[in-house]
């Protein structure tokens, strides 16, 4: 018991480490034993890049992207066409499909997708702010990027069924991406086939 309780404040690191996504209790072990072989100065450069994290990202508050300044380089980036809109579930597809360097519009960032059985709604979502930025009439073509998964077209037809009277053309990425596969582990190439054949809704 005397060891046990010596250990407890590597018994909390290990538990910290398996709140996060992927992270099993072996992975969380092998994890905090490297942390105890570090120097102090190592880790002391990781709780700072944390800190630092969760201090200077936030939210953009025209495309609700991940950015250390408001806006975003890409919404405050005039060399952009801001009468293209992509709608994604997460920053990380925006990750994603910027790596293609095809898309040459903005984004717009749901922050999650429909799931009644998981209790998110419509309203959860950033689908208000999206309308706005639709109805201020500068908008031509909303491509819904969300996932190819049963959220995803559920979310990407609700929000269809909201905008399809306002003007802008709607599109969906082509089936290149594998369906029930989320954008963020789609190849380069499954990217590219995607936005190069997106189509009408």
């Amino acid at each position: 018991m005397a060891s046990s309780d010596n250990l407890a404040t590597l018994e909390r690191l290990k538990e910290a480490f398996q709140k996060l996504p992927g992270i099993g209790a072996r992975s969380a072990e092998r994890l905090a034993f490297h942390l105890l072989r570090e120097s102090r100065q190592e880790a002391e450069v990781l709780a700072a890049a944390i800190l630092a994290v969760k201090d200077s990202i936030f939210h953009c508050s025209v495309c609700y992207n991940l950015t250390e300044r408001d806006p975003c380089p890409i919404c405050n980036n005039a060399g952009r066409d801001h009468g293209e809109i992509w709608v994604v579930e997460q920053p990380k597809d925006v990750i994603a499909l910027e790596s293609t360097g095809l898309v040459h519009g903005v984004y717009h960032v749901l922050m999650g997708h429909i799931a009644p059985l998981e209790g998110i709604e419509a309203s959860d979502l950033t689908i208000v702010s999206l309308i706005e930025r639709v109805r201020k009439g500068e908008v031509r073509e909303v491509v819904l990027a969300t996932n190819p998964t049963i959220e995803g077209d559920g979310t990407a037809l609700h929000i269809q069924s909201t905008i399809m009277d306002m003007g802008v053309k709607i599109t969906r990425p082509a089936r290149g991406l594998a369906v029930g596969s989320p954008l963020e582990y789609a190849s380069p190439a499954m990217l590219e086939t995607a936005i190069r054949g997106r189509r009408d809704m």
